[in-house]
């Protein structure tokens, strides 16, 4: 068993996980094992691998089989103590590991920890949050855990090994949105804190899986993320006030926007909103309140 078993879940970000891996291999004096699992990458990203990083496993899938599905396949076969969850379009900066590994000796009452995450350009990347999606309507469901944080940015988090096995890894019913929150509810539920290491510094670019696709169509994911998680933990009765209260955001923005259009500066990116927040009414319709 090694200290810790490095998880990276690609799809068509080649240059940035070369990237990333360069990151790692610079800790090299660090008992770990790199695995990276390619979820049917169009680019060249599984000869990358094989041909300048021989010493990381590879799982090759010949289908995207989506985030929560792919890091389970490598927690299934990793050996580390700790399990470290890194998005490929990420550089790793130095000293992090050793934070990381030093948080969780010492900090016991945590089973999984997010790290700092910065932007590029030097500015902080939210990573961490202390309400889930629709908790101010879902007091009874999602009160009342331990510890204050609710969770942490999927990009880049560590959790002990047996916790994360415990719950039976990620919840493959998530695709891609929704997965790092579920399992932090589960941890918590299961009497375990999230914690955040702040020494830990990650650089995050943010979205390159999804650069390509239309911006309507990651929204449609990430609707469908949101509703089966209120449908795994919230009530009925929850539910249906989350669905009242995004039905009339909806409902005031698409008229807000409506009202603003002909003087809007950027206007593709008003119609891109009027798009958002019509597909929140299909999602969450009224019908869905019954």
């Amino acid at each position: 068993m090694c200290d810790i078993s490095i998880i990276i879940v690609n799809y068509n970000t080649a240059e940035l996980l070369v990237e990333c891996l360069n990151s790692i291999a610079s800790k090299s004096d660090m008992n770990s094992e790199v695995i990276v699992v390619d979820n049917a990458s169009e680019d060249d990203s599984v000869a990358l691998v094989t041909h300048d990083f021989p010493w990381v496993k590879l799982i090759a899938n010949e289908h995207n089989l989506g985030f929560a599905r792919a890091n389970n396949q490598a927690l299934q076969i990793s050996k580390g103590r700790y399990v470290y969850f890194l998005n490929p379009d990420t550089v790793v900066q130095p000293g992090a590991f050793e934070a990381m590994i030093g948080f969780m000796t010492t900090h016991t009452e945590v089973g999984l920890a997010g790290t700092r995450i910065m932007n590029p350009d030097g500015s902080p990347q939210s990573s961490v949050e202390k309400r889930y999606p629709g908790q101010r309507r879902a007091k009874k469901d999602l009160n009342g855990l331990t510890g204050d944080i609710a969770w942490v940015l999927g990009a880049s988090m560590i959790a002990r090994r047996g916790i994360v096995e415990d719950q039976g890894g990620f919840d493959e019913d998530f695709f891609l949105y929704g997965d790092e929150q579920d399992l932090c509810l589960r941890i918590r539920k299961a009497g375990w804190e999230i914690g955040f290491i702040p020494n830990a510094v990650v650089v995050h670019w943010g979205g390159q899986s999804e650069r390509k696709n239309p911006t309507i169509d990651v929204w449609k994911k990430k609707f469908a993320a949101e509703s089966l998680f209120y449908r795994k933990h919230c009530s009925r009765r929850s539910i249906r006030r989350i669905h009242r209260a995004n039905v009339v955001q909806a409902l005031w923005r698409i008229f807000s926007l409506k009202l603003t259009l002909p003087l809007c500066a950027d206007r593709r990116a008003s119609l891109e909103k009027l798009d958002k927040y019509g597909l929140a009414l299909k999602t969450f319709h009224f019908w869905k309140f019954f």
